[in-house]
């Protein structure tokens, strides 16, 4: 419960209560399609629920509502996350989410929505982990490996908030998907995967044990929809975040997505 608080707490920091448009004073996109791409591997972000194969997700009922709000049409599709900017960037799809991190680099390639949620990294482990406790004793800890993918705000915080600065570090595995790298993290290939929150909450739940978080948070993330360069979908877009944070929407997802849904029941 305790790493539910921390959870909401770094969520709620963002549901503020700014003067947003009313549904009657938001843009009207008139029924267009709008294509949207997302990786399916962020639980509860959005994935694929294992009893049913539906797509679901706090990001997926976000833009079902935004769709609804703004009135467009949603085409989801998928992709894998090292794809999903430069995809994005080039046109292919309208809108990307998997909760993006926005940062300045990723800017040069993509607009970001304003963000829509604030999220913490953290480690996570195997249940049984009793060889380190935080982010200091495993630097220590010379044979401790962790699991990334390339190009990722985890990858980064391993490097530079963990270890030596150096990205070719040895004890760095890397891995085409998030869902990779826990999978390694179960199997014992790898000891630690840095994730946010979110993520993590999500793993957590599901692993009957399994799985569990050490130490406190490593960074602050804010998260954004991509679009590509000049988009006019950014502007309708913001329009509707700061509605959905401004009537509660977002408070009743968080409720939903991080505290009511248990992953795998």
């Amino acid at each position: 419960m305790l790493f539910c608080r921390t959870v909401l707490a770094g969520l709620t920091a963002f549901i503020l209560s700014p003067l947003a448009a009313t549904a009657a004073e938001l843009p009207d996109l008139k029924g267009k399609t709008v294509v949207v791409v997302t990786e399916n591997a962020y639980p509860p972000l959005q994935f694929v629920d294992p009893k049913t194969g539906k797509q679901i997700g706090w990001e997926y009922d976000a833009m079902n509502e935004i769709a609804k709000r703004l009135n467009f049409k949603v085409e989801y599709q998928n992709t894998s996350w090292d794809a999903m900017i430069q995809a994005v960037s080039d046109n292919q799809y309208n809108i990307g989410m998997t909760g993006i991190t926005i940062k300045d680099d990723r800017k040069a390639k993509v607009d970001f929505s304003d963000p829509y949620m604030r999220s913490q990294q953290f480690m996570l482990v195997r249940g049984d982990e009793t060889r380190f406790t935080d982010a200091k004793t495993f630097g220590a800890f010379n044979d401790g490996l962790v699991g990334a993918q390339p190009g990722t705000s985890p990858f980064y915080a391993a490097v530079y908030e963990i270890l030596d600065g150096n990205e070719q570090n040895p004890r760095i595995k890397l891995f085409e998907t998030f869902g990779a790298t826990v999978q390694a993290l179960k199997a014992g290939d790898v000891d630690v995967v840095l994730t946010d929150s979110v993520a993590a909450q999500g793993y957590v739940d599901a692993s009957n044990g399994g799985l569990k978080v050490i130490g406190g948070p490593l960074g602050t993330e804010d998260f954004g929809f991509i679009f590509p360069k000049g988009s006019d979908l950014v502007g309708p877009v913001n329009a509707a975040i700061a509605s959905l944070k401004a009537d509660g929407t977002f408070d009743k997802l968080n409720k939903t997505w991080f505290l009511d849904y248990k992953m795998g029941q």
